[in-house]
């Protein structure tokens, strides 16, 4: 006779699977219990899964999805739907075997978007904003809990649904925040009340910042992650509400950002630090002494690879690895060509824990005494300047 493992071990195992969709899918076709768990997995943040590529099949795997999704919704929403023109063929597929709206616990509104609109290419926009908003009430209503909510790229228009009655528990059970420093002053103020316990924040700075982002920084208990995007030095009040969780902050990411650095030294439990460097090539200066004990991984991005200063980038990196190198597991150097065998040598004598590397390495030599020194090396990327590809 056949033994089926218990329903919490099956679970336990597939979690593992969470990344690999392909294997997802063939659980599927297992058996009932297979197919139960596999699909809750792969529902709980189908978004991950659909690149918006026009060249590849991923548009038909978003057309599916969207149509799957509008399948879920209630008859009222899909009466008001026909009413506005929406195509009933969309409206009465076969019903679905689960309702797979109420797995989802990650949100992106720029994405439901995108699949709308490649969906419903011919529609007029007020239509496609109608679709969007049925979509975004039946999550609200059938979703057990909300985790991720992905507002960027979003207008007042898109996030509409946020004073929908049931998203006030969702609101207070959200983990992660992803948007823009523009959007409406009303979302930012509604947050602050209900949202304090994100572990992640990202923010992508825009033209205009809102007075109530700091305020909804501040308002966190438990921040750990945060990523910032284009932030240009507008002001301080960013960064000094940032401090505030200069004890629980665990990972810190600066793209295109252009600001002094010297307020990173307050997060000393930090374990990993990205960074991109462009116009001020001394800014790393301000970081080259300060010492992180749980610092893991490091990445540093010079977006211009060239030019006076470089020198001084290089010796201050070097001098930050001196110090803080020994507990490194993962390092990337990007973009760093001039000088790097200084920043090679300086590696190989002071990381000896690296398990990951990308770094531009053209002696031979050095190459050797790197594999030598650092002996839990498992990747090495090999970044070329004068090659257009990669090494591995």
């Amino acid at each position: 006779m056949s033994c089926q493992l218990p329903y919490d071990c099956l679970n336990d195992i597939l979690e593992y699977l969470n990344d690999d969709k392909n294997t997802l899918y063939s659980c599927l076709l297992v058996n009932q219990l297979f197919c139960e768990i596999a699909v809750r997995i792969l529902w709980r943040d189908f978004w991950k899964f659909c690149k918006f590529y026009f060249y590849d099949k991923s548009c038909d795997i978003s057309a599916s999805i969207i149509t799957t999704l509008i399948s879920c919704l209630p008859k009222e929403s899909k009466k008001l739907l026909i009413k506005n023109g929406v195509n009933t063929t969309i409206m009465f597929r076969k019903p679905p075997l689960f309702n797979y709206a109420s797995f989802c616990k990650v949100i992106s509104i720029c994405k439901i978007n995108k699949m709308i609109q490649y969906l419903l290419v011919n529609q007029q926009s007020s239509v496609l904003e109608i679709l969007s908003q049925e979509i975004l009430k039946m999550f609200m209503n059938q979703i057990t809990s909300l985790k991720v909510l992905d507002l960027k790229h979003s207008n007042s228009v898109d996030i509409k649904f946020i004073y929908l009655p049931e998203a006030k528990i969702h609101l207070e059970s959200l983990t992660e925040l992803k948007c823009g420093s523009n959007i409406c002053f009303e979302l930012f103020y509604q947050m602050t009340q209900l949202c304090h316990n994100m572990q992640s924040l990202t923010i992508v700075f825009e033209s205009q910042i809102s007075n109530w982002l700091t305020d909804l920084i501040s308002s966190q208990n438990n921040l750990k992650i945060v990523i910032l995007k284009h932030y240009n030095n507008y002001d301080d009040k960013i960064t000094t509400s940032l401090i505030k969780h200069s004890l629980t902050l665990t990972k810190l990411a600066l793209y295109k950002c252009n600001i002094t650095l010297s307020f990173i030294a307050m997060f000393k439990n930090l374990q990993e630090l990205h960074i991109d460097l462009y116009f001020d090539y001394s800014a790393f200066d301000q970081l080259q002494y300060v010492y992180f004990s749980q610092l893991k991984i490091l990445r540093i991005n010079y977006i211009f690879s060239t030019g006076t200063g470089i020198d001084m980038l290089v010796h201050s990196v070097c001098k930050f690895l001196e110090i803080n190198g020994k507990n490194l597991t993962e390092l990337y150097i990007l973009n760093i060509y001039y000088y790097s065998s200084l920043m090679n040598l300086t590696l190989a004598k002071h990381c000896p824990n690296l398990r990951i590397l990308y770094s531009n390495i053209e002696e031979e030599e050095l190459l050797k005494l790197i594999l030598n020194n650092c002996q839990h090396l498992e990747i090495i990327k090999l970044c070329y300047e004068d090659w257009q590809s990669e090494s591995k």
